[in-house]
């Protein structure tokens, strides 16, 4: 690692047409890497990213009957909607047909 001789900020190797630098903020340029090896490789990391095509529902399971299709089980959460010293809004999710409500009893 070499530090600029003006800003003392770290050097960052740059290409120039054909020639190799190592350059600074500043505008500090230099050809001079001393000791220090520069390699130009690119590693990949990582995995693919896959796709799920399903809906995995996380939320937890209420009866509740829906009033779209009047199954009985619903998955719900709570969202703080208005201000602080109200209540949270219930959402109700219907397990069979995914219509989506709010419960506010």
């Amino acid at each position: 690692m070499q530090f600029c001789p003006k800003c003392k900020a770290i050097l960052m190797p740059k290409r120039d047409g054909n020639k190799k630098l190592v350059v600074c903020s500043c505008g500090y340029k230099s050809s001079d890497f001393g000791d220090v090896n520069v390699s130009e490789q690119v590693k990949k990391t990582g995995k693919d990213v896959e796709v799920v095509d399903r809906d995995n529902e996380v939320d937890p399971i209420t009866k509740a009957e829906c009033p779209k299709c009047h199954n009985d089980e619903a998955y719900f959460w709570e969202i703080q909607t208005r201000a602080a010293d109200e209540p949270p809004t219930k959402f109700m999710k219907c397990t069979k047909c995914k219509h989506i409500w709010r419960d506010y009893s």
